[in-house]
């Protein structure tokens, strides 16, 4: 299996709001790693597929540099969520697959013409 990292730098407006994309993922996501530049504390991000807005990362009130390894809940044939086991509500997760999608990366409350990057790592 190969990886790969897009890097995608998002520069706010005069409201504190941004966006920016990768190309294509082809594999699955694997990690986004959000490096602060100078984004105001508290910052909001809401990232998702850009075709079919699949949810990847959603989070409010940050304030450093961190990463986070986006999983999704897997369903049997019937729809219904699996788990490890029938005593468990541990649901099974796996990658989100990119399936050629971009992935949209939208910032608000980020601060008057501040940055961040992102590197979303696939694979």
């Amino acid at each position: 299996m190969y990886s790969q990292i897009h890097t995608v730098t998002v520069t706010t407006d005069a409201d504190g709001d941004g966006s920016g994309r990768t190309p294509p993922i082809r594999g699955r996501i694997l990690e986004i790693v959000y490096a602060k530049t100078d984004y105001d504390n508290g910052v909001e991000f809401a990232i998702t597929t850009a075709t079919t807005s699949r949810g990847v990362w959603s989070e409010a009130a940050v304030n450093a540099s961190t990463s986070r390894q986006p999983r999704a809940a897997c369903h049997g044939t019937d729809g219904a969520a699996l788990h490890y086991n029938d005593e468990s509500d541990e649901p099974v997760v796996d990658a989100i697959a990119g399936g050629g999608e971009e992935v949209s990366i939208v910032v608000a409350s980020g601060g008057n013409a501040k940055s961040g990057t992102f590197y979303v790592i696939e694979g």
